[in-house]
C-alpha cells in the first residue's frame, strides 16, 4: 500500500531463509488470524451502508447542521426527547462523508493495523468508519491503553470518520473528561509504564443526549411526560456542560417530527448522494485554501492562523466580536465560530465569510433555530 515499497509475504522462517538464499520458497501452512473480531462482531458496516438521509422526515434544521459538520470536519452536540431522531440522523453522517484521501486511508489502516483489526486478505480501508460505543465502555477502550503495548481506543479507530457517543451524559466521568484532548487538538497521548505514544483521533465526534435520565421531558408543558426529579434532571444536564461542550462546534436541539411532515407526499427528501456532493465540493475548497498546510478541514484549522491568512469580512469579524464582549462567547468559542463560518461558506460557494455566513455560524454554535432561507436551500 506504500508507494515505493516492495513487500514480500512469508509465513514461516523456512520461507524468510530460502527467499534471502535465492532458493525456492517452500509452501507453509496458513497464518491464523490475528483477531476474532470478525466471529464477534455484528453486521453493523452493512447496516450503516444501507441507511440514508432520504430515510427521515422532516429535520430540515438537524440535516442542514449535519452537512457542516461532515464538510468542516466539526463536532456536534444533538439533544432532545426519546424518539426525537439523534441517533438515526448520526448513523448517516457516513454516508454524506467522500472516499477518504490515499493520505488518510494510509493513516486510518495503519492504526487500525496496530488495534490488531485487521484481517488477512483486507485491502486499504477507503471508506470514513463508524464507532458507536456503548455508554459502559471504559476509558481504555475508548480512548486507548491496555497492559503492555498500547493499542488504539475507539477515537482513533474512528481516525477521519465518526464517532457517535450516543447517551453521552451516561458516560462515565473519567470517561467524558478523557475527551477534551482528543476534542481539542485530533489527537491522543497514552503513556504507560514502558512506552508513551501520540494516537491519531480526527474523527467527527457526535454527542447524544436525551434532556433528562428518562428521556421524556418536553419544553411544552402540554406534551412534557417526565417524572424525574428537577435535581435529576440537573445534574444529568450538567454532565453536556462546561469544558467539554465547549470544544463542541455545533449544538442542535432535536424535537420529534410531526405527524403532517412524516407523511408529506411532497416533502423534498434529499438522499444522502446528493449531500455527499456537496460536502465533497466543500470539502475539494478547503484542500484547495490549505494546501501545504498540516491541516485539512477547516475544523482543524488553528485560530491564529484563520485570523491571520483567511480572516472573515471586517462586518462578520465586528459581529462576532460583539457576541464576545457581552460574554456569549468564549475565545475558544470565536475560533470555532471562524471555523463553521468558513464552512458554511464553502458549502455556499462564497470566496469569503461574511455576515450571513457568521450568522448562521453563531446560530449553530449556540442552537439557536436557522433561518427558513438556510435549511431550505437545495443544491445548484
Amino acid at each position: 500500500m506504500v508507494p515505493g515499497v516492495e513487500v514480500v509475504g512469508m509465513r514461516s522462517l523456512a520461507q524468510v531463509v530460502a527467499e534471502l538464499r535465492g532458493d525456492p520458497v517452500p509452501d507453509a501452512p496458513p497464518v491464523a488470524p490475528m483477531s476474532a473480531s470478525r466471529l464477534l462482531s455484528w453486521r453493523g458496516d452493512v447496516r450503516i451502508e444501507e441507511v440514508d438521509l432520504a430515510d427521515l422526515a422532516g429535520m430540515e434544521d438537524a440535516r442542514f447542521a449535519v452537512e457542516v459538520a461532515a464538510a468542516g470536519g466539526h463536532h456536534i452536540l444533538l439533544s432532545g426527547p426519546k424518539g426525537s431522531g439523534k441517533t438515526s440522523i448520526a448513523e448517516r453522517i457516513p454516508g454524506i462523508l467522500p472516499d477518504l484521501s490515499p493520505e488518510e486511508a494510509l493513516e486510518l489502516t495503519a492504526v487500525h493495523s496496530l488495534a490488531g483489526a485487521l484481517e488477512p486478505g483486507d485491502g486499504l480501508l477507503v471508506r470514513p468508519p463508524f464507532a458507536a460505543p456503548h455508554h459502559d465502555a471504559s476509558t481504555a477502550s475508548l480512548i486507548g491503553g491496555g497492559s503492555g503495548a498500547v493499542r488504539p481506543g475507539e477515537i482513533s479507530r474512528a481516525h477521519c470518520g465518526v464517532l457517535l457517543l450516543d447517551e453521552f451524559p451516561l458516560f462515565r466521568a473519567d470517561v467524558i473528561n478523557a475527551l477534551r484532548q482528543p476534542l481539542e487538538s485530533g489527537e491522543i497521548t497514552v503513556a504507560r509504564a514502558e512506552e508513551s505514544v501520540v494516537l491519531p483521533a480526527r474523527s467527527i465526534v457526535v454527542l447524544a443526549a436525551n434532556p433528562c435520565p428518562c428521556g421524556d421531558y418536553h419544553a411544552d408543558s402540554s406534551i412534557d411526560r417526565c417524572k424525574c426529579r428537577e435535581v435529576q434532571r440537573r445534574d444529568y444536564r450538567r454532565k453536556v456542560t462546561g469544558p467539554i461542550t465547549d470544544r463542541i462546534d455545533i449544538v442542535r436541539h432535536l424535537t420529534a417530527a410531526t405527524p403532517t411532515a412524516t407523511r408529506d407526499p411532497l416533502a423534498d427528501r434529499e438522499s444522502s448522494a446528493t449531500v455527499r456532493s456537496r460536502v465533497t465540493a466543500a470539502r475539494a475548497r478547503q484542500a484547495g485554501r490549505y494546501a501545504g498546510e498540516s491541516w485539512r478541514l477547516n475544523g482543524h484549522a488553528p485560530g491564529p492562523a484563520l485570523a491571520e491568512s483567511w480572516p472573515m469580512t471586517s462586518s462578520a469579524t465586528e459581529l462576532v466580536d460583539e457576541h464576545l464582549w457581552k460574554g456569549r462567547l468564549t475565545r475558544r468559542g470565536v475560533t470555532r465560530v471562524h471555523r463553521l463560518a468558513w464552512t458554511v461558506a464553502d458549502l455556499a460557494g462564497v470566496d469569503q465569510p461574511d455576515v450571513p455566513e457568521a450568522q448562521t455560524a453563531l446560530r449553530l454554535r449556540a442552537g439557536e433555530p436557522l433561518l427558513a432561507a438556510v435549511v431550505q436551500r437545495r443544491a445548484g
